[in-house]
Parts: C-alpha cells; sequence; structure tokens
C-alpha cells in the first residue's frame, strides 16, 4: 500500500502529537498546518520495562501535564504498525506484539488515537513542511533514535513500514544495533566512530534502495556537525528541519488528516 503527501488532505487543526521512543516519551500540541508547537515540549522517560500497561500510563501523564482539551490524538510508535496495531517490537518491550495501540491508548486517556510507525510520520512532516519539500525521486527518512528508524518516500507517496534498521549488520544482529544512538552511547564511542557506523548503514541502505535522497532526523540529528564528514554516498543528504520534533508533528498531521 502506498498513498501519497499530496492526497493527505490536511485540516488546519490543534492536535496532540505523540512520540513514543526506547528512551522517551514526548508530546506538544502543535498546528498541523504550520507544524508549530502551540504548547511546551514534554518529555517523560519511557518506563522501564516498556510493557503496554506502563507505556500507556506515561502517555496519559503526558496528555494530562499538557491539559489537552481536543478528542483525538496523534502517536508515532516505534514499530510496524497497521490499522493501530503494532506487528513487530523494534525497541521496546516484546508484549508489544499484536496489542491494539490505538485502542490502548484510548482507554487510558479518554482521547481517539490515530497511531502510525515513528519514522513514517516523521518523514512526512519533512515533506510536507520541512527539509523535504520539493524533492523528488526516492526520499529516505532516518530516524538515529535508540534504533534506527526509516520512512520510504517515493515521488511524494509512503511505503509504509520499511524498518531499514532491522537490516542484518555485520555481525548478523539487526544493524540498528551497530548503528543507533544507543550503539553509540553503550559503546562509548566519539562522534567519528559513530559517523562510520552510519555510514556503513546508509552505504547498505543505498545499495538496497538507490535512494535520491537521504533527510536525517532524531535526536542525534542534533550533532550531525560532528559526524557529517564521516559519511560517503552520492545521494544527497539533508538534516531535518524539525529534527527530534518530526515524530510529534507528523503524528499530530496524520490524526488531523483522518479528522
Amino acid at each position: 500500500m502506498a498513498c501519497s503527501i499530496a492526497s493527505w488532505g490536511f485540516i488546519t487543526m490543534e492536535i496532540l502529537g505523540i512520540d513514543v521512543g526506547g528512551s522517551g516519551i514526548k508530546g506538544a500540541v502543535v498546528n498541523t498546518d504550520t507544524g508549530e508547537l502551540l504548547s511546551e515540549r514534554l518529555r517523560l522517560p519511557t518506563p522501564q520495562p516498556s510493557t503496554p500497561d506502563n507505556v500507556a500510563t506515561v502517555v496519559a501523564e503526558v496528555a494530562g501535564q499538557l491539559d489537552y482539551q481536543g478528542d483525538v490524538a496523534g502517536c508515532s510508535f516505534p514499530t510496524v504498525v497497521a490499522n493501530g496495531q503494532a506487528r513487530t517490537v523494534g525497541n521496546i518491550d516484546e508484549r508489544w506484539l499484536g496489542v491494539q495501540v490505538d485502542e490502548l491508548f484510548g482507554k487510558a486517556t479518554g482521547l481517539e488515537f490515530v497511531v502510525h510507525n515513528d519514522a513514517d510520520v516523521a518523514g512526512l512532516a519533512e515533506l510536507s513542511l520541512g527539509a523535504g519539500r520539493g524533492l523528488s525521486g526516492t526520499v529516505i527518512m532516518v530516524t538515529i533514535g535508540t534504533g534506527l528508524g526509516s520512512g520510504v518516500f517515493h515521488d511524494g507517496k509512503l511505503v509504509p513500514n520499511i524498518e531499514l534498521g532491522r537490516m542484518p549488520g555485520k555481525d548478523g544482529e539487526p544493524i540498528e544495533f551497530y548503528a543507533g544512538n544507543k550503539a553509540r552511547k553503550d559503546n562509548d564511542l566519539s562522534w567519528t566512530e559513530f559517523g562510520d557506523r552510519f555510514n556503513y548503514f546508509l552505504q547498505r541502505t543505498a545499495r538496497v534502495c538507490a535512494p535520491d535522497h537521504f533527510i536525517i532526523g532524531g535526536g542525534a540529528s542534533k550533532k550531525f556537525d560532528k559526524f557529517a564528514d564521516r559519511l560517503k554516498i552520492a545521494a544527497g543528504i539533508h538534516v531535518a528541519r524539525f529534527m527530534n520534533d518530526a515524530g510529534i508533528i507528523g503524528a499530530a498531521m496524520a490524526a488531523a488528516e483522518q479528522e
């Protein structure tokens, strides 16, 4: 299934966007026309263990602390998501497999939830309002967080749930265990060493997908200048305009489209 950015038909709304990650759960109220955050950006730690009930409790706390008065919320979630259901577990607790995420968060908050894969909605925000505006061909959004998220777009059409961070790396384990931000921290890597690992991921991805452009987002994108010189690929590389807020903004935009 593919959907076109141009066909989403966004309505300007003020929507709560929540981004669930392996280490933090972030939220803000978003103007879906401009991507502006209309509230503070609240971040709470992802509970450990990150079971469905534990995460739902924190999601409800984020919505409550932001005093959101709407009735619908968008959620960026770090797994393959189909019809609001988690189809993989990624970097969160294995008990998420098969959970109907939209219903769980809806019960916890009293809101109607629209849930999509995290990198897919981050890419949606960037191609609609950010660094990807005007880019053609194949564009891959890469979010560097606990692991590596990816959203693949071709001529503005999203091909959902392409988890390139799950490709096998040098040791046969998912490549995000080698080149994600958690790996950088766990192995006390310098930014140069991390850049070499991330370059390996980009080269593998380019070999498989032959993209015209990469957009780099997620928490580590704030330090892009510290490892940019290690990236040796032919595709254009762009830093996300919304950086680590792209998931929040894209989640809100996707929820607005379904209103």
